[in-house]
């Protein structure tokens, strides 16, 4: 009776049949992407071309000076201890991290409330009012210079940290008002109208509910806001003249002389430029992605 069940092909050997997801020659199926060479050579050439500078920096920073050898070995701190207590450099990071972190608070708050508002209510003048928070990102900030000098002359701000502050603020607010609006519009509306129900008021929803789901969006802001303020030039060299409050951007340049350059107090200078931002990327990246993300598409 088997053999005929097999004649009528209603009982095959399971050696006949071939399994699901094989074939009679191994290889790569349409859907399985490309090979991992294709993807891991793009990348490892990127990775080369951003990671040697740093290398190159790193090396002039703890290299003693004639030497030229392409090892970070013997390694010194002579250039370090001549930037930090010698130009000042101690001084520069304090204002820095100052102006970063007010800069930061600030640009967070009043975003914040901007985005609410924007992603909330509608009002008269709502899509004018987002025409022109994007239409203020194509004016470059040197072209606000003059009008911002006097304005900080009359208030008495001048030479003053928070004439930076404010302006970096300022300059801030269009792109963290539209990323915030939009991830405030990703969240139901429905609870905060729960809340309400039980009592809350508006703005106690919106700490209780809206507030601790907005963390992404947060972290993505503020940690834009302080990179942008830590590393900008421009405000601080028009608005700061006094030596001892400079940031370490304007710290930087008076390191490059008209005659010579300091290379290994410059790579110095640059390596404890780029130990807070390098820092802060690497605890916030995931939140940093998930907040820009968000922001940019929901709503």
């Amino acid at each position: 009776m088997t053999a005929a069940l097999v004649e009528e092909g209603a009982l095959v050997p399971s050696a006949a049949v071939p399994r699901s997801g094989r074939s009679g020659r191994r290889g790569r199926g349409p859907t399985d992407g490309p090979p991992h060479w294709q993807i891991y050579l793009p990348l490892g050439l990127y990775l080369l071309f951003t990671l040697v500078p740093f290398y190159w920096m790193l090396l002039f920073a703890v290299r003693p000076d004639g030497s030229t050898s392409l090892l970070p070995w013997p390694a010194t701190g002579a250039h370090f201890d001549k930037v930090w207590n010698d130009r000042s450099f101690g001084i520069f990071f304090q204002n820095s991290m100052l102006v970063g972190v007010a800069t930061l608070v600030l640009t967070t708050v009043v975003a914040l409330s901007g985005g609410y508002a924007l992603a909330r209510f509608r009002f008269k003048g709502r899509t004018a009012f987002l025409i022109a928070l994007l239409c203020s990102q194509f004016v470059p900030g040197a072209l606000m210079l003059v009008p911002l000098f006097q304005i900080f002359r009359h208030l008495q701000l001048i030479n003053s940290l928070w004439s930076v502050v404010i302006s970096e603020t300022v300059f801030q607010l269009p792109l963290s008002v539209i990323l915030l609006s939009g991830f405030i519009r990703g969240i139901p509306e429905a609870l905060e109208e729960a809340a309400w129900v039980d009592g809350c008021t508006r703005l106690r929803a919106f700490f209780a509910v809206v507030l601790p789901m907005l963390r992404p969006g947060l972290v993505a802001v503020g940690s834009f806001a302080f990179v942008h303020s830590w590393n900008h030039f421009l405000f601080a060299l028009m608005f700061l003249s006094e030596q001892d409050k400079q940031t370490i951007p304007v710290g930087l340049n008076t390191l490059i002389g008209a005659d010579s350059v300091d290379l290994g107090a410059l790579a110095a200078g640059g390596v404890i430029a780029a130990v807070p931002v390098v820092i802060v990327f690497a605890f916030i990246q995931k939140w940093l992605i998930t907040g820009f993300s968000a922001g940019a598409v929901k709503g």
